[in-house]
């Protein structure tokens, strides 16, 4: 596939997009939600506006004001509700997930989660897809200032495993995420999951799914 596995101590996943291709149960909600507060919404409009952005930066420019944190923890965990509600049915890991992060385990890789969401979405998935054995240490959008395309994200997880950011390995689905990836001076594998393949640079490693790498 154009990496070697070998070659990396830290292994960091997005969450949404990666663990589990969730994309339009996220809409859905996103939806729900504007419908409940008597926003507009349109899918296509938001998706090119939002897409792989955090709660923050979307609450602000959805209501086109400034709110203060409470209100941003508060409006983002109701959208998250919805989100859960709307997703607990149909949750399971991507394709191979699991026994690719137990095959990082065996070989000696640490693994991070470094996902744009709040915690509570974060412990949601990964006890829903059975993989928190294989989780050492997990990082969301509430412990870094500047969300992704930033590299705060990925340089966190990367400190918290204490694995220098060359050392890491980033699985990405977002454009931005991937860009955070590189600007953490991380080497990043792309998921085609919420992007078609041919949506995504082709000079960097592309996967549908973990299977392709075991």
């Amino acid at each position: 596939m154009g990496i070697d596995l070998k070659s990396f101590n830290g292994f960091i996943f997005d969450m949404d997009g990666v663990i589990v291709d969730n994309y339009l149960y996220h809409i859905d909600a996103w939806g729900e939600f504007c419908k409940r507060h008597g926003l507009n919404f349109e899918v296509e409009d938001f998706t090119r506006k939002y897409f792989g952005k955090n709660n923050t930066d979307i609450l602000q420019a959805l209501f086109g004001k400034n709110l203060t944190g409470t209100e941003i923890d508060m409006l983002g965990e109701e959208k998250e509700a919805i989100y859960r509600e709307l997703y607990q049915p149909y949750i399971k890991p991507l394709d191979g997930l699991v026994d690719f992060m137990r095959e990082l385990r065996i070989q000696g890789g640490k693994i991070a989660i470094a996902s744009s969401a709040p915690q509570s979405n974060i412990n949601f998935v990964v006890e829903k897809t059975c993989i928190k054995e294989y989780i050492d240490v997990s990082v969301n959008g509430n412990m870094v200032r500047l969300g992704k395309p930033n590299p705060d994200i990925f340089l966190k997880a990367a400190e918290l495993l204490h694995i220098q950011p060359e050392k890491c390995l980033v699985f990405e689905d977002s454009f931005s995420g991937i860009q955070a990836a590189i600007n953490a001076g991380m080497q990043v594998v792309a998921l085609a999951t919420t992007h078609k393949k041919e949506e995504h640079d082709p000079t960097i490693t592309i996967i549908s799914n973990f299977k392709e790498l075991l």
